[in-house]
């Protein structure tokens, strides 16, 4: 087995030479670097990991906590993608663990990243309450970034859009197009996000004096046989609606298709809105107007103030992310 003696002596350097180039701490000029790394390629050396993080206090890695009840949608993977891009552009290693089904499967895997010794974490939460976040920060030296969702106590440490207020302007704009009865499929009774969204929906309509019908909200559960299934119930109960606001756009799609089987045309009978502006919104026919969520810049700001904790310490609070409505051809405004 190589070691990192044989490597000095081949690229004609001091051991400590090798030691600073591959910690990355001291000055080493490039020729110097290059020969180390010759050295290292012709050689076959491997550092010993758990050495090097000894000496240098750092894994170089940071973790992710996703419940696997959100993998399999659109979202997921835009999440995961631009945090694995930019992870490897800080030159680190992105290690996710699995939240699962609860709140204590979701506490598991944090602590299981924590016990890697990650340098910094970042959670996207499904079950645990901003309390406990809140606790979990507090606990641990190590870093804790947790992504949409708002901390009490910890401002600093997360990133996140206004969901409720997304959703009151979509109702917004809604009204001032002349709707005014405008049905809303939830998302997951369970599910923080959801939750927001219908509480934004009733501000609006409470705001705009419109009656709240019970009758014109049907639960859902983010899928598009979901929004298919709540588009019949609205339909079943026989209520008149000009708009259909849906939690996110595969359940809006989803709805789509059954106004169209049940012989409602969008936009012209029925305008439909949904969230989260996935790829395929523009494609489906009518193409989709929906609200889009900044999922880059959530994830760009996340690692960069993770990463700042991670070197520097302190970061500064900054505000939160606000969803854009894409006006498309399913969204039609009223005749006077």
């Amino acid at each position: 087995m190589t070691t990192m003696l044989e490597v000095a002596r081949r690229a004609g350097v001091s051991k400590a030479t090798v030691s600073r180039v591959l910690s990355g701490n001291g000055y080493t000029s490039q020729e110097t670097r290059d020969r180390v790394f010759k050295a290292i390629d012709e050689s076959g050396y491997r550092p010993n990991l758990v050495a090097r993080q000894l000496a240098t206090k750092s894994t170089q890695t940071l973790g992710l906590v996703v419940t696997n009840t959100l993998y399999h949608g659109v979202y997921f993977g835009e999440l995961l993608s631009h945090a694995a891009r930019m992870t490897e552009a800080r030159g680190r290693q992105l290690i996710l663990a699995d939240g699962k089904h609860s709140a204590e499967e979701e506490r598991q895997a944090i602590q299981y990243l924590l016990d890697s010794r990650c340098d910094g974490v970042i959670i996207y939460p499904r079950f645990l309450g901003v309390e406990e976040m809140d606790e979990i920060i507090e606990q641990h030296p190590q870093p804790i970034m947790v992504l949409n969702r708002r901390l009490p106590r910890h401002h600093h440490h997360c990133v996140y859009s206004d969901q409720r207020v997304a959703a009151a302007t979509v109702v917004d704009k809604l009204v001032e197009m002349g709707h005014r009865e405008i049905a809303f499929i939830a998302g997951s009774s369970d599910s923080p996000t959801g939750i927001e969204r219908l509480a934004g929906y009733r501000d609006a309509l409470a705001r705009h004096g419109l009656p709240q019908q019970d009758a014109l909200i049907a639960p859902g559960k983010w899928t598009p046989a979901c929004g298919a299934a709540a588009a019949a119930t609205l339909l079943a109960r026989g209520v008149s609606f000009t708009a259909l606001v849906a939690s996110n756009d595969d359940m809006a799609i989803g709805a789509i298709k059954q106004l169209h089987a049940s012989g409602v045309s969008v936009p012209q009978q029925v305008s439909v809105v949904g969230f989260d502006d996935i790829a395929l919104a523009p494609y489906v026919i009518p193409s989709l107007a929906s609200v889009k969520m900044p999922v880059t810049e959530m994830i760009q700001e996340t690692i960069s103030r993770l990463i700042t904790m991670v070197e520097e310490g302190g970061v500064q609070t900054l505000p939160s992310f606000s969803g854009t409505l894409i006006r498309r051809d399913s969204l039609k405004r009223l005749l006077a």
